[in-house]
């Protein structure tokens, strides 16, 4: 990344926060901790009844449902920090690759912008992290 690359994320990232501050100040201090821990992983099967069969019975499988949300929560930025982690949780349990949930991740950065790009994919590789799963 070259020293100009930098300074622009820097400034990007700046009026971003910025930003957010005028419109709700609140927001700069509020944390939702332990939502991992009230909503556990659910099992594969239990996301393709629920997600693949249930809202869309011949539409999207629960897989392709979450890789959507997780793009969708990728645009919504640092608001959606703690459903991003679930999300990403749940489509690595219903078959979903590291790379495809980066690769979601990436696209969304023209739509969401890249601090919002840039804030999902440290969320993914904590998520990846502690899942101790291998890179794919």
């Amino acid at each position: 990344m070259t020293e100009e690359w930098q300074k622009m994320m820097t400034a990007m990232m700046e009026q971003g926060q910025q930003m957010a501050r005028a419109f709700n100040p609140a927001m700069e201090t509020f944390r939702l901790t332990g939502m991992e821990d009230m909503i556990p992983t659910m099992s594969k099967d239990f996301m393709e009844m629920a997600f693949g069969r249930t809202y869309n019975r011949e539409g999207l499988d629960a897989k392709t449902r979450l890789l959507v949300t997780i793009a969708a929560l990728t645009v919504l930025g640092a608001q959606a920090e703690p459903q991003l982690r679930l999300t990403i949780r749940h489509a690595l349990e219903a078959g979903a690759t590291q790379r495809e949930i980066a690769e979601v991740i990436y696209q969304m950065s023209m739509f969401g912008g890249l601090p919002a790009m840039q804030k999902a994919l440290e969320i993914a590789q904590g998520v990846f992290a502690t899942k101790g799963e291998d890179k794919a």
